[in-house]
């Protein structure tokens, strides 16, 4: 399989998608609520759509309950992360750490083995985008805060995120439809976590819910387009390819978080952007 233009900017697209969400996440006041609302949506969004979708095949089932286990630990370390830094700190580290592991394990599990320009262009990519999170760790530790916890739980995030990568793109491909496996999949995903927070601050998240509800169906819908559109392109084209070029998803966090967070100046970042562009351009050749 190899990247077309096509899935180039499909997937493009739903760094943007994912960026957005996150950001959405970032500027609420509570990162855990607005996460758990988030998660919650999603099974909402999700359920009507079964009607028109049928259930994945037999052998798809087992990746889905692995992956709603696994994306319990995400939700937690990306909630953390976020609640411990800034989100052009926590965010560049968990999405550019997560495509070197995944890039390392996807040769043996799926036999896509990357040319040389395919590692030049991932080594490149997921380099501009950690690169990005040194720009913000010197800027919080000038400000005095402490960056080691957000630094901890974004890398915690990474290793998840690998996991979880490597479960759906094995699960999307035994499923029969990539829809078919994205809309089940985003019924129960954030159920385990979404219902664990709701049990232990009801009375905060049912307050939180009616003020915010928005929120969590907006970040819903994002989130399940962004990821629905990466596992899609993981049908045709390899799935180290596809995770790193997700991951310029952390150059639309970085304007976003400079622009409307009011993070930091974009400046400093644009080594780290021009990184992400040469490895786009090398993964096209």
């Amino acid at each position: 399989m190899e990247l077309s233009l096509g899935v180039t900017f499909a997937v493009l697209g739903a760094a943007l998608l994912h960026a957005s969400w996150n950001a959405l996440i970032k500027s609420g006041r509570d990162p855990l609520l607005d996460t758990a609302l988030v998660a919650l949506a999603g099974t909402l969004v999700a359920l009507p759509l079964t009607l028109l979708v049928e259930p994945p095949e037999r052998a798809a089932w087992p990746y889905i309950f692995a992956t709603v286990v696994v994306h319990i630990g995400y939700y937690v370390a990306m909630a953390a992360a976020y609640r411990q830094g800034d989100l052009s700190l926590g965010y560049p580290i968990m999405r550019g750490v997560a495509p070197l592991i995944v890039a390392l394990a996807s040769g043996a599990l799926f036999g896509e083995a990357l040319s040389g320009g395919g590692w030049l262009g991932v080594l490149l990519i997921c380099g501009g985008v950690v690169s990005l999170a040194f720009v913000s760790r010197r800027k919080s530790i000038a400000a005095g805060k402490s960056v080691t916890a957000a630094t901890l739980w974004a890398l915690a995030g990474a290793a998840i995120i690998a996991i979880y990568t490597l479960i759906d793109a094995t699960g999307v491909r035994a499923s029969g439809g990539t829809e078919r496996y994205v809309v089940w999949l985003f019924v129960f995903i954030g159920l385990p976590f979404g219902l664990a927070v709701l049990a232990l601050k009801r009375g905060e998240f049912l307050r939180h819910a009616a003020r915010h509800w928005w929120r969590g169906i907006a970040g819903a819908v994002m989130s399940g387009l962004s990821y629905g559109i990466a596992l899609w392109a993981m049908t045709r084209a390899p799935v180290a390819v596809v995770a790193a070029l997700r991951e310029t998803s952390v150059i639309f966090a970085a304007l976003i978080g400079a622009w409307l967070l009011k993070e930091g100046r974009i400046g400093p970042r644009l080594g780290g952007a021009a990184a992400v562009l040469a490895g786009l351009v090398a993964l096209r050749f």
